[in-house]
């Protein structure tokens, strides 16, 4: 036995046994408590690490953490934890940014232990939760494939950003990570053991993606692959103004110039903005892009900031997370803002937004995504997308200098005067954002989507012990 499964081990049987005395004090004859076949940690150092995540904004200590190794093991703990009365929260890489995978006095289930990778087929690779998307790409690369949508970050594990959604530079054409999703394998809440698809337990399917843990815990994800480029191709183009760049993206979009089309407004260093579009263009070495004619009635300053090799280039962000933290500002707070911009208002309420912020107000590190993308192949039903063809991502992405809590607590507030504003104005959120939520924000966000995932809670998870962070019910 590792000294480390012994510390568990040890661990588990401290808690159960606090658990254990405090849930059947006074009762003859009831079930015995201890959760079979898993390990649970109630030291100091595990609660601490699952009481904070990438946001460091919320802190919520957990009764107690554990590492499942299997699917038959979460269904164990969830059954156990359900006559318990215990709120449970799964957790993979912790890059929620507002204690969405927290249990306060609960169970923190952390999913790392479940990486591997079962089969890798030529349409088709089956995954467990808990791997992150670097290991999943490079192991499809190795086959000359890849999922067609990637995050910007590759650090974030599937069944994370499954739960969410999962959005990226290549969503215009292939919709979100949760649209790639053939079949998966969920414990609900219930502790039952399930695989669901569009063919089976279809309803269950659909309010598990992008249903924030609602209602079960992915295990193992079957996801759609395509053939891998060689390389991309990135090229960088600046505008006076959100206008003009709006515009530029616009056509960009229409014309289908890019395999990938983003932009962000940022901090130009002297109290202003830098506008830019950011497109990619994918290719293989047999037939390099004609940068001439991509280029060709667009911006007059442009340049080409990249051309790598497609897993390098996926794996870019991986620099700027190295410097982040290597001077301590991966671990400040990070009250972001994420949310989806009507097509048709997007750079009227964008411009509204944007002149009431600073550069103080993201750090200098920070951006604002903006950009426009197609909706075409957006299918997930708990996605919520303004009901227009073309929608704006409009993320604030604040990466303050400091750890002051003051600010970041002004930035939360802030956050939800700025959603408000969009929400009226018909835009929507992406719901890993820094604000607080009531079930009944949560019901306005969900609208017509809503009965889904209220049902889909009813029968599969009635105890409502599943992932109490979000306050949706």
């Amino acid at each position: 036995m590792t000294p480390n499964r012994r510390t568990l081990l040890h661990a588990g049987v401290s808690v159960t046994a606090t658990l254990a005395s405090a849930s059947l004090a006074g009762q003859s004859g009831a079930r015995d408590p201890r959760p079979p076949k898993l390990l649970l940690a109630d030291d100091a150092e595990s609660c601490a690490a699952a009481a904070q995540d990438f946001g460091h904004i919320i802190q919520r200590p957990p009764r107690a953490v554990c590492k499942p190794s299997s699917s038959a093991e979460i269904a164990d703990i969830l059954r156990w934890a359900r006559e318990q009365g215990l709120k449970v929260a799964a957790r993979g890489q912790g890059h929620a940014t507002y204690g969405r995978a927290m249990a306060g006095d609960g169970i923190v289930m952390d999913l790392s232990a479940l990486t591997v990778i079962h089969r890798i087929e030529p349409d088709r690779v089956v995954v467990d939760a808990g791997a992150i998307w670097h290991a999943l790409l490079e192991a499809t690369l190795a086959k000359g494939l890849a999922p067609p949508v990637l995050t910007n970050y590759l650090g974030l594990s599937v069944g994370g950003t499954l739960a969410v959604g999962g959005i990226g530079g290549s969503s215009s054409r292939h919709g979100l990570q949760t649209d790639q999703v053939l079949e998966l394998d969920i414990v609900t809440g219930e502790g039952v053991e399930l695989t669901c698809s569009r063919s089976a337990h279809a309803e269950l399917f659909d309010a598990v993606r992008a249903g924030l843990a609602q209602c079960a815990i992915i295990t193992r994800a079957t996801l759609r692959l395509m053939r891998a480029p060689e390389r991309v191709r990135r090229y960088l183009l600046s505008y006076p103004d959100l206008a003009s760049l709006t515009a530029d993206q616009r056509r960009a979009l229409d014309e289908a110039r890019f395999d990938q089309l983003q932009g962000a407004v940022v901090p130009d260093g002297a109290g202003g903005w830098r506008y830019q579009l950011e497109a990619g263009v994918f290719y293989d070495s047999s037939s390099a892009p004609d940068d001439k004619t991509l280029l060709a009635g667009l911006a007059d300053k442009h340049e080409t900031v990249s051309d790598l090799a497609f897993g390098d280039d996926a794996n870019a962000f991986a620099k700027l997370e190295k410097l982040l933290r290597s001077n301590g500002q991966w671990f400040n707070p990070h009250p972001w803002l994420l949310s989806y911009l009507r097509g048709s208002n997007a750079l009227e309420i964008a411009s509204e937004v944007i002149a009431g912020l600073n550069s103080d107000d993201l750090g200098p590190f920070g951006r604002i995504t903006y950009y426009p993308m197609f909706t075409d192949s957006c299918r997930t039903p708990l996605l919520r997308l303004p009901d227009e063809r073309i929608v704006f991502p409009f993320n604030l992405i604040r990466i303050p200098s400091s750890a002051d809590k003051e600010n970041a607590d002004r930035q939360v507030a802030r956050n939800r005067c700025v959603y408000d504003h969009i929400r009226s104005a018909g835009g929507m959120l992406y719901p890993v954002s820094a604000l607080g939520m009531s079930s009944q924000d949560w019901a306005d966000h969900f609208g017509p989507r809503w009965p889904l995932l209220r049902e889909a809670r009813r029968r599969h998870d009635p105890a409502g012990i599943l992932t109490p962070g979000y306050d949706l019910f």
